[in-house]
């Protein structure tokens, strides 16, 4: 065979070669395609990230753990379209150690995609929310209005979460001045809820709620009026403020990691606010919030957290706020952080004798600063008092903390 019929040969050698292979290219060129177009798919929720804050407000007893308390007031301070767990008044008879203030769910994603979140709230329920959900405390009796009797947790879900980072800014208002609001002035992406009188808009979704669950820090006062503090959670708290405010006159001290004890002696009321707004601000971005997501919370609390009286306000562990506060998000996000901050109210001597003394002289302006936290701060000077004719009085005051406590624009 010469050298030109074996080139003929091994070219169609290699055209039979070629062609017996190209229903097997076809095959992986297809296959290729239906993977490409699978990863596709998912690239939305590979983008999506997700951020919370909210609030833990519990009252520090005697013996230095949460108390049980009630603000004995329904939820004044939201907006008219904000819903309610058995009618708004239900929330103000609801005891329990912790007031869940205020979560918002912010999401975030460069192009359209569609979610559905669920979240449950260990030892508690969910009082308040907007969007409308699909289900919320679907385990609950509200007849026993209680929730020590409480066996399984409370839980709110949304199952078509719709997030449009170019979507409609259309959310609903009622004209009032509210601090809800406040929580809109991030960039995050708008949603879209469906609901039977039609589509609900939203900048994130917000849920508060009631629970028995003891918070991972306690504070007690010593005679000196040192506040001693104990972590009793395997995590470190990141941050703790000592804030006091006592008129136009304000202090803090401010504690770095707190891996077990420490003590803080009563600060001097010397402060500035701005110099505090900003450290906390600085501390939020730390723990993952966005800046505008740190300072729209600030600016949502500031009149709460830094009113009339003595408090601890501290970083809650992550890890606590997933053990109580679990929250599962389906396709899941590729980021997310959730802050929340604990606010530990203290009842010291102080406190004590400005509000007895409001309460002697009838200074319902000085009462009303103390507002929903009445109910615990008389209590504990019951539990304290030796004396009936005290006693006595005491009773009266508590009978008649309602009236202060009437407008609420905190929980």
């Amino acid at each position: 065979m010469n050298s030109h019929t074996k080139g003929a040969a091994s070219a169609r050698l290699l055209s039979h070669s070629v062609v017996a292979l190209l229903p097997a290219l076809a095959i992986l060129l297809s296959l290729s395609l239906s993977l490409g177009h699978a990863f596709a798919k998912q690239t939305p929720q590979s983008d999506l990230t997700v951020h919370e804050w909210g609030t833990f407000t519990s009252v520090a007893g005697t013996d230095g753990l949460a108390m049980d308390w009630l603000p004995l007031t329904g939820s004044t301070d939201l907006p008219s379209f904000v819903e309610h767990f058995n009618g708004a008044l239900f929330k103000s008879g609801l005891r329990g150690t912790i007031r869940m203030e205020t979560p918002v769910l912010y999401f975030y994603s460069p192009r359209e995609t569609s979610v559905s979140v669920n979240v449950s709230f260990s030892k508690g329920l969910i009082t308040e929310w907007y969007p409308r959900a699909n289900s919320v405390n679907p385990a609950f009796d509200p007849r026993r209005f209680s929730l020590y009797a409480q066996k399984s947790p409370g839980a709110i879900s949304w199952n078509s979460v719709h997030i449009d980072p170019q979507g409609s800014a259309d959310f609903p208002s009622d004209n009032s001045k509210n601090h809800y609001y406040t929580a809109r002035q991030t960039s995050s992406a708008p949603l879209e809820l469906p609901s039977s009188s039609g589509p609900q808009r939203e900048k994130f979704l917000f849920y508060r709620g009631v629970s028995t669950f003891l918070p991972p820090l306690t504070a007690t006062l010593t005679s000196d009026n040192t506040v001693q503090l104990q972590n009793h959670f395997p995590e470190p708290i990141p941050s703790a403020i000592l804030f006091e405010r006592r008129g136009a006159q304000l202090g803090y001290r401010v504690l770095g990691p707190l891996r077990d004890q420490a003590s803080l002696a009563s600060p001097s009321l010397d402060g500035s606010l701005d110099s505090l707004f900003s450290s906390l601000e600085a501390t939020l971005i730390s723990q993952g919030l966005f800046p505008d997501e740190a300072h729209a919370m600030l600016e949502t609390w500031e009149n709460s957290w830094f009113e009339e009286g003595s408090r601890i306000i501290y970083i809650v562990p992550s890890a606590f706020v997933n053990s109580v506060l679990p929250l599962r998000i389906k396709p899941v996000p590729s980021s997310a952080a959730r802050v929340f901050i604990g606010r530990l109210e203290l009842i010291t001597p102080a406190t004590e004798q400005v509000v007895e003394a409001a309460f002697t002289s009838g200074d319902h302006s000085t009462l009303v600063k103390y507002s929903r936290f009445l109910d615990p701060i008389l209590r504990t000077m019951l539990q304290q008092s030796p004396n009936p004719a005290r006693q006595q009085r005491l009773l009266q005051y508590l009978n008649s903390v309602p009236q202060y406590t009437e407008v609420q624009p905190h929980d």
